[in-house]
């Protein structure tokens, strides 16, 4: 949901240190996610109905994300979202403080992390497909600043919640990581039936 707000404010050239554009760009931005099997069968976020999935992911909103992500008025907007489609639970979210701020009572949080170096080469092989001009280099700088301007922005920092299962996936495969959390919802399930 930030990308897809930090694209919009890209293409529309909003100047995001103006609260006063900000507001009124968030007037204009109406998300949603649909399934859709050209993106292995996940959910596909769609801003004004364009599917714009792949164009969130280059690197120009990646160096922008974390900084919009920061103003007040875009997390309120986004929380705000994310808690309505979350109202009629069954739904799984990922985020940077979704198990803090956004679903502090979830039945389950898992808090997903990895070994720096694997996450900086599992998205250069991401953002190389893509672009093949950019370096390693420049990955890591970016995955260590949004990190960094993450975990010390002042609204909703990333932070893992107290009650959060830690899922360190450095070495796992995705089907090893999604049998892992696959037993933790059941046991989650189990808990909740009791």
């Amino acid at each position: 949901m930030y990308r897809a707000i930090t694209f919009y404010f890209i293409q529309n050239q909003v100047n995001w240190s103006d609260t006063a554009a900000v507001k009124e760009a968030l007037k204009n931005i109406h998300l949603e996610f649909e399934y859709d099997e050209t993106n292995e069968g996940q959910a596909s976020i769609y801003l004004n109905g364009e599917n714009v999935e792949h164009l969130i992911r280059d690197m120009l909103v990646a160096e922008k994300v974390s900084e919009v992500a920061a103003i007040k008025e875009v997390r309120e907007f986004a929380v705000a979202q994310q808690q309505q489609m979350g109202e009629k639970k069954g739904i799984v979210m990922d985020g940077r403080d979704i198990g803090t701020t956004v679903f502090p009572k979830a039945e389950l949080k898992i808090f997903m992390t990895a070994d720096t170096a694997i996450r900086v080469e599992r998205r250069f092989k991401e953002l190389y497909a893509k672009n093949k001009s950019i370096t390693l280099q420049e990955v890591k700088e970016n995955l260590e600043l949004r990190d960094y301007i993450d975990s010390n922005r002042e609204i909703s920092p990333l932070r893992k919640a107290a009650d959060a299962i830690i899922l360190d996936n450095s070495q796992l495969s995705m089907e090893e990581q999604l049998q892992l959390a696959l037993q933790w919802v059941e046991d989650a399930m189990m808990v909740q039936s009791s």
